[in-house]
C-alpha cells in the first residue's frame, strides 16, 4: 500500500483510482467487523441441546492460565484424582496415570512424590479416590485405577499407597480382550457407606458398557469386588471412558465420547436403576466429550465439567439441572484452558493452601503434565464458589 501511494503522488488519475481502493478497503473492512461481531455475540437461536449459539460463543474467551503445572510423568499423563488430607488439606495429594504404567503421586505444588509414586505396572488408564472403606474394621482412604493389560483394578491404601489389592482385580470377566478397563469413578451411598467401582472400558455393549462392582473386605483386609450390575447406553460413536458420581445426589455420570453425557442412578438397587435419566451435552462440542468433573456445594448446586477435549476448553453445565426438571443440564458457561487434549479432569472445593483458597481444578495435558488452576480463575465472575467449609470434602 505504501510503495502504491509513492508512485501515485503526482497523478489526479492515479489518486482517484487510489481513493477507489481506500474505499473498497473500508466496506470490506466493515462487513468482517461486523462477522466478527456476529460470531462474538451469537444469537439466541436454541440448539438441540438447549444451550443457545451466544453461550458456546463464550469459548472465545481468553485463556485461562493455571497456578502451576506438575512435573512431567515418564511417558504419557492421562487422568488425575485428588486425596484430601483429613488433618491439614495442605498436606493433600495429587495422583496421576501415566500410560507408561506408573500412578504418580504429586504435592500441591506439583512436585513429585517418589515414595509414593508407584512404576512397573501395566498401561494405566483412570484413578479415582475413596474414603472409608473398612478394612480390618478401620476406615481406610484409597486410590482405585484400571490397569488395561491385566483387565484390573489396582487398590492402595492412602496416603501410603501400598496395595491392598491382592495383586489386582479383576474386571469384565470372561469378555473380549478389547473389552478392556479404561474409565473407573467410586460411589459411596449415603444410607450404608456401601462402597463401589463403576468401570467403563474399550469396547462394550450398548445397555451393558459399563459394570459395577461393590468392594469389600475379604476378611484379610484385602479388596475384593463383587459384581452387581451391567448398564449404561452408548452411540456406537467413539468410546466410553470418562466417568464421574455424584454421591450427594445419588447421580453416576459418564462421558459418550461421539454423542453426549449420559445420566444414571448410581445406587444400583435404586427403583429404575438402569433407566436412561439424561442425556446432555449433544451439541457444540468440536469432536470428543472426555474428562468430567463436578464442583458440589451444600445446597445440591453447582457445575459439571466436561472437557471439549479437541477445543481444548471445557463445558460447564448446571449440576442441579433447571427446576422444573432436575435432569434438563443447560450450559451455564464454556472456558478456555492451557491444557492441550486434557483427557481427565477431577475438582474440590476444599480449601487447601494459598494457592487454591476456594477450590482446585485439576486437568491433564498432553504434554505429560497436569496443570493445577485455582476454582476462582475458572469461577470467573460467572460461576459461584463454595463458601469455605461448606461441603464435606473428604
Amino acid at each position: 500500500m505504501s510503495r502504491s501511494s509513492r508512485n501515485l503522488v503526482g497523478s489526479s488519475q492515479s489518486a482517484g483510482h487510489a481513493l477507489t481502493i481506500v474505499a473498497l478497503a473500508l466496506i470490506a473492512f466493515s462487513l468482517v467487523a461486523c462477522t466478527d461481531q456476529a460470531a462474538e455475540t451469537g444469537d439466541a437461536t436454541p440448539e438441540p441441546d438447549g444451550t443457545t449459539r451466544a453461550a458456546v460463543a463464550t469459548e472465545k474467551e481468553a485463556t485461562i492460565e493455571p497456578v502451576l503445572a506438575s512435573e512431567a510423568v515418564a511417558v504419557d499423563s492421562d487422568d488425575p484424582a485428588i486425596w484430601i488430607h483429613p488433618e491439614d488439606p495442605s498436606k493433600s495429594l495429587i495422583l496421576g496415570t501415566d500410560k507408561g504404567g506408573s500412578i504418580y503421586a504429586f504435592d500441591l505444588d506439583g512436585k513429585i512424590l517418589a515414595e509414593k509414586t508407584v512404576t512397573g505396572l501395566g498401561r494405566m488408564n483412570n484413578v479415582d479416590v475413596g474414603y472409608g472403606l473398612i478394612l480390618d474394621g478401620t476406615p481406610t482412604d484409597f486410590a482405585i485405577a484400571t490397569e488395561r493389560p491385566t483387565s484390573r483394578l489396582k487398590v492402595y491404601r492412602l496416603p501410603e499407597m501400598t496395595p491392598i489389592d491382592g495383586g489386582g482385580i479383576e474386571v469384565f470377566a470372561g469378555q473380549e480382550p478389547a473389552n478392556r478397563p479404561m474409565g473407573v469413578a467410586l460411589y459411596k451411598r449415603a444410607s450404608d457407606d456401601a462402597i463401589f467401582a463403576i468401570v467403563s472400558r474399550k469396547e462394550g455393549a450398548s445397555g451393558a458398557y459399563l459394570w459395577q462392582y461393590r468392594l469389600q473386605d475379604d476378611g484379610t483386609g484385602t479388596v475384593v469386588a463383587i459384581k452387581v450390575r451391567e448398564f449404561g447406553q452408548w452411540s456406537g460413536s467413539g468410546e466410553i471412558e470418562a466417568i464421574a458420581v455424584d454421591d450427594e445426589l445419588g447421580y453416576v455420570y459418564y462421558s459418550d465420547e461421539g454423542a453426549g453425557i449420559h445420566k444414571y442412578h448410581a445406587d444400583p438397587d435404586a427403583p429404575e436403576a438402569d433407566v436412561e435419566l439424561a442425556l446432555f451435552g449433544t451439541n457444540g462440542f468440536t469432536e470428543d466429550r472426555e474428562g468430567i468433573s463436578i464442583y458440589k456445594m451444600a445446597d445440591g448446586t453447582g457445575y459439571i465439567l466436561v472437557s471439549d477435549q479437541q477445543a481444548n476448553s471445557f463445558r460447564i453445565f448446571a449440576r442441579e439441572g433447571e427446576t422444573e426438571n432436575p435432569h434438563d443440564h443447560p450450559l451455564v458457561k464454556s472456558v478456555r484452558v492451557s491444557t492441550n487434549e486434557s483427557d481427565g479432569s477431577d475438582v474440590t472445593n476444599a480449601v487447601l493452601n494459598a494457592n487454591f483458597p476456594a477450590g482446585l481444578f485439576v486437568a491433564m495435558s498432553d504434554d505429560q503434565t497436569f496443570q493445577f488452576y485455582s476454582w476462582q480463575d475458572i469461577a470467573g465472575e460467572d460461576l459461584v464458589v463454595a463458601p469455605a467449609g461448606e461441603v464435606g470434602t473428604r
